[in-house]
């Protein structure tokens, strides 16, 4: 799973590499000023979607390591330690164990269940990294839909002028 985890990482790293160099090639090829709207809003996405797929990848290698330390066997590894988070002991003593643990990649984090059917994220995902994902991600896609939105509009335009200049 941890293997699987990590693949997950290389390609979001891979597509975040691969989207800053489009979109700083389409914001580079004539300059911020000089660029026309709708290759600005495609160079401005793409740059949108970078960081978006750089902080999924940062957030599922943080997941990995969660994973790889509840996974460690050996001395000490009952319960997981990811899932030792402030207060566990507090729960311990009251007869509340945890049992188990899972993944989460919407949104990412690593999820600790208890003995009495309750679940808790035990915090090693930053609580801005979801958001900020959710909001780059977002405004990636409004640029590049603006982008084709701008381009549909100037297409329309063009072609009313020309069938207006053949009456």
């Amino acid at each position: 799973m941890a293997l699987l985890n990590l693949l997950f990482v290389v390609v979001a790293a891979v597509v975040a590499f691969a989207l800053a160099g489009y979109g700083g090639g389409r914001i580079a090829e004539r300059g911020v000023r000089r660029a026309e709207l709708p290759t600005l809003l495609r160079g401005l996405g793409a740059l949108a979607g970078a960081v978006a797929a750089a902080l999924c990848a940062w957030g599922l290698l943080i997941v990995v390591g969660a994973l790889m330390t509840a996974e460690d066997g050996g001395t000490d590894s009952a319960p997981p330690q990811s899932c030792r988070t402030a207060g566990w002991w507090e729960r311990h003593q009251r007869g509340v164990e945890i049992v188990d643990y899972s993944v989460s990649y919407l949104p990412l984090g690593f999820v600790c269940e208890t003995s009495d059917g309750g679940r808790y994220d035990n915090g090693d995902v930053p609580g801005y990294l979801n958001p900020a994902l959710v909001g780059f991600a977002l405004a990636g896609a409004g640029c590049v839909i603006g982008a084709g939105y701008v381009s549909e509009m100037r297409a329309r335009t063009r072609h009313e002028n020309r069938a207006g200049e053949a009456r």
